[in-house]
């Protein structure tokens, strides 16, 4: 659905033009600036997503060659408005006396798809030109272009005088059409969402995917503990998000997938049906006919699918071989460009996935094609060079086209962009006092989005306040915190697109020390990674040898100050028992700061650091009572963990007790918590720790 811009020339030669809202403000923003702007800047601007700028600049790129100006989009810095001072300024008037669309033809077209299919019944002619304010003609054109868009979706436009016109074909062709479409229109959903002010076609488009589900349905999928989930790349996550977002909305208002014959075959186990309908009841769905759960089941499958072909699936599949041979391009590229890439996970995924299956072409002796190599000459020429002499150094024995570097060039490009909008690393203290699962939420979408920040750990502000300042750069919080507001930033677990650029400009206003600022991690050979390696197990086995199982008579009528009191003197009984009552006043103290429940189990959570302990200890202990923590939102425990750890605990063991933490959202662990024997438990907690470990050393192997 390309919009059509036409130049409208009047007698004596003079023309005009006719742009839409939004191409009007692109072009004011440009014309106001003597330097770059990136599309993300331009799009917060505005209030649109920076896929959006880009597909109006493409339509306003032939506008600008007739008034002899050109859009030059410069690598790492952004777009600019380029022509003689002349030509700018008869621009900039004949922009001024313009005429303005309400929508460009591609916006209306949106609308008039939202229209449609958000309505069960047909809708007249007219009443759909008021609707989206145009004439009839041009709205029957506009139907007619949308009849092959619709048909190759598996989908009709049924038009007939004195009906109405209407959108027919099965309920799942219609949800993935709707899908479709809020993907090419809507690149930042969550940001979307908390957008104040936002343009109708997004305002349209999010009714049709369910804006006030697709949170709801993020919070419980994460509930569900499906680990494949969190290994998801972004756009398929987002893909899967916005995929059982629509299938909701639309069984919320009655639109029901239709019984086949493939499905008569599918039989699903009571534990997918439990998952699949914990998911309907949070959005208000008590039970979901066999059809949609079926339906549903299919999403999450081919959402598995994606996450098996992701790039952890393209190294079991090519050998370490491709991880070693995508480090060592980063490190050629970090030498040429001086951009340290080894810090962005991001650029090393997105090479191993992109890697792996266009090698497998050039050794088969395909041709690769490249449509975008022009521009990418043209706008990243300099970086192209570099990219085709590092790739030829990286892999000798492949001649690598200039196609395929372009694909690379690409991933470093982005790479940079990431990297100039925040170009420090930074030490965060991350505080949440909402529960385990929104603050691990907020730190793996941290990391994802602003990968510049070292999140040192989590923290009550308890424990935050007493941190010395010199050991971090900022604190990130998902409450108001009793402190000036520049000296922490408040996110929501979620972090939206909006609110990872408010960070990236936070950390851009930090005054940094030179102490600070240099804390960056060395280049670590191979004798520093064994000792690494040897850290971490020192550490792990250290944990995990204080973890046992205690029964804990609760008596009839329990209270969770005297459990913890008759519990800390059992678990330090060779460690400091003479600090328990002191050490237990501060895990009450703790729990009175935020919820200690674990969402969705039977199983309370107790932490702090000391100068009371002397090293980190787990212990869980099993009440012959259930203890009822929150009678307002029913939270019971039949058992609780006690973790503690010493107030100076180093960075490795902090790492390691926040990845046990993270474990308790695992129905397997949970399952062991309840009825398993404590070696089973540290086997389960080794195995996991063991992952974390290989994961974070085959990182800091590219450091």
């Amino acid at each position: 659905m390309n919009a059509r811009v036409t130049l409208i020339f009047r007698k004596g030669g003079r023309r005009t033009m006719k742009v839409s809202n939004r191409q009007r403000k692109i072009l004011e923003l440009l014309l106001s600036r003597q330097d770059e702007m990136t599309a993300e800047q331009l799009g917060q601007m505005i209030g649109i997503s920076s896929r959006t700028v880009h597909r109006e600049l493409q339509i306003l790129d032939p506008v600008l060659a007739g008034y002899d100006l050109a859009l030059v989009r410069k690598s790492g810095s952004g777009i600019r408005l380029m022509g003689d001072q002349r030509s700018l300024g008869q621009f900039q008037e004949q922009l001024r006396r313009s005429d303005t669309e309400t929508y460009s033809p591609e916006e209306r077209k949106v609308l008039i798809l939202c229209h449609l299919l958000s309505n069960d019944e047909p809708i007249k002619l007219f009443s759909l030109a008021s609707e989206v304010q145009a004439a009839i003609p041009t709205v029957s054109r506009d139907l007619e272009e949308l009849e092959s868009s619709l048909a190759s979706s598996g989908l009709a436009l049924v038009r007939r005088r004195g009906y109405g016109i209407e959108i027919t074909g099965e309920e799942s062709d219609r949800r993935n059409f709707i899908v479709k479409l809020a993907e090419e229109y809507i690149d930042d959903f969550l940001g979307a969402l908390s957008r104040k002010e936002i343009w109708p076609t997004t305002h349209e488009l999010l009714k049709l995917v369910g804006h006030d589900a697709l949170f709801s349905v993020e919070r419980t999928l994460w509930q569900l503990d499906e680990n494949w989930v969190r290994r998801l790349r972004e756009a398929d996550y987002n893909r899967l998000l916005v995929r059982l977002s629509v299938a909701f909305i639309r069984i919320q208002k009655g639109d029901l997938i239709s019984s086949t014959s493939r499905m008569s075959s599918v039989i699903l186990s009571e534990e997918s049906k439990q998952k699949l309908n914990a998911l309907a009841s949070s959005l208000g769905i008590d039970e979901l006919p066999d059809e949609e759960l079926i339906y549903m089941q299919s999403l999450l499958d081919q959402a598995k699918e994606k996450e098996r072909r992701s790039a952890s699936a393209l190294l079991e599949q090519y050998g370490l071989g491709l991880a070693e041979r995508a480090i060592s391009l980063i490190r050629l590229m970090e030498e040429e460009s001086g951009t340290p890439f080894h810090k962005d996970r991001t650029l090393l995924e997105g090479l191993i996935s992109h890697l792996g299956h266009a090698l497998e072409r050039l050794q088969q002796g395909e041709t690769i094609r490249n449509p975008l190599l022009a521009q990418i000459k043209n706008d990243y020429e300099s970086l192209l060079e570099s990219t085709i002499g590092s790739a030829a150094k990286a892999w000798p024995d492949i001649v690598i086209p200039e196609e395929e570097a372009g694909y690379l060039a690409m991933h470093f490009g982005a790479a940079i962009e990431r990297w100039k909008l925040v170009p420090r690393q930074v030490r965060a203290l991350l505080v949440c006092t909402s529960g385990i699962g929104s603050s691990k939420l907020l730190a793996v979408r941290i990391v994802k989005e602003v990968p510049q920040v070292d999140l040192l750990g989590h923290y009550s502000w308890y424990e935050a306040s007493r941190m010395p300042s010199e050991k971090y750069d900022l604190i990130i919080s998902t409450v108001d915190l009793p402190i000036e507001p520049d000296r922490y930033i408040k996110l929501s677990p979620l972090l939206t697109k909006d609110e990872a650029e408010r960070l990236r400009g936070h950390i851009r206003e930090l005054s940094f020390t030179p102490e600070i600022a240099a804390h960056e991690e060395q280049q670590q050979d191979a004798w520093q990674r064994l000792n690494l390696l040897n850290r971490y197990a020192m550490e792990t086995v250290m944990i995990l040898e204080t973890f046992h199982v205690y029964e804990l008579d609760s008596g009839r009528s329990p209270r969770l100050e005297q459990l913890l009191k008759d519990a800390l003197p059992i678990m330090l009984q060779d460690h400091g028992q003479e600090h328990a009552n002191a050490i237990a006043d501060l895990l009450i103290q703790r729990e009175q700061q935020g919820s200690v429940f674990i969402p969705d189990t039977s199983l309370a959570m107790f932490h702090t650091r000391s100068e009371l302990v002397a090293k980190p200890m787990i212990s869980l202990f099993r009440l012959h009572e259930p203890l009822l923590l929150n009678d307002q939102e029913g939270q019971i425990a039949t058992q609780f963990l006690i973790m503690l750890a010493p107030a100076g605990l180093n960075r490795i063991g902090l790492e390691l007790l926040s990845e046990i933490s993270a474990m308790l959202l695992q129905s397997e662990m949970n399952q062991l918590l309840i009825e398993g024997e404590s070696e089973k438990i540290r086997s389960f907690m080794s195995r996991q720790l063991e992952i974390y470990m290989k994961s974070k050393l085959e990182w800091r192997e590219s450091t």
